[in-house]
């Protein structure tokens, strides 16, 4: 089960279908995805990561006691809700941010994460730093923008980002990248194709993340 912590449900089919194509080449393609029930449509403040965490539980508790769901995925950059998963229902659990910031880092090398929400910027580097990735981590870019005028707009979202994952590896030294959002997945799948340093896709990195932790 894929469970989005902002309630938009246009995000949450969006990256289910990213998680489905992905799972698809390991091997399944069954994957639900599920919209928490309250919260902000966006999470761009710490306030709202914090706010999505008891829903994004409640969601993953709903799945165990059904009995049909195998693996939780967090589909949120700040992995909102990820370790009282892990703690209360006992089955294999990803985040975004912990899955794509530990595949980025994979082998000691350098990496930068590009964003659209700068209020969050300080909540990314904790996270680094508590998953022992801050000596590999060469900074966070920021695209110019809100959030909220990026999201509506997915070609000037696509042209900002690649010019911070630009940033990030002409400017920093980052050999790959980290797109830093789960509403950022169809861009970050572009991006791809379009940057000649690594771009590391957050639903696809915790999709991996979760075959693994499923055949080991």
């Amino acid at each position: 089960m894929l469970i989005n912590p902002n309630t938009s449900t246009a995000t949450t089919a969006m990256m289910t279908a990213i998680a489905r194509r992905t799972l698809r080449e390991l091997g399944t393609t069954s994957v639900r995805g599920v919209t928490v029930s309250r919260g902000p449509g966006m999470l761009t403040d710490p306030a709202a990561l914090r706010a999505a965490a008891p829903e994004v539980l409640a969601a993953g508790l709903r799945a165990a006691a059904e009995g049909d769901c195998a693996a939780l995925l967090v589909g949120a950059f700040g992995d909102p809700g990820l370790a009282e998963l892990r703690a209360a229902t006992g089955l294999p659990a990803a985040g975004l941010g912990e899955a794509a910031l530990l595949e980025a880092a994979a082998g000691g090398r350098p990496f930068g994460i590009a964003t659209t929400t700068p209020l969050l910027a300080d909540a990314i580097a904790e996270r680094v730093a508590s998953l022992g990735l801050a000596d590999r981590c060469t900074g966070v870019r920021l695209t110019a923008g809100s959030p909220e005028r990026l999201s509506a707009d997915p070609e000037l979202l696509l042209d900002r980002l690649e010019r911070a994952v630009r940033a990030c590896a002409e400017r920093d030294g980052a050999r790959a990248v980290v797109i830093g959002g789960g509403p950022l997945g169809e861009a970050a799948d572009e991006l791809r194709a379009r940057c000649a340093v690594e771009v590391v896709a957050p639903i696809p990195a915790a999709c991996r993340a979760l075959a693994r932790l499923l055949t080991s």
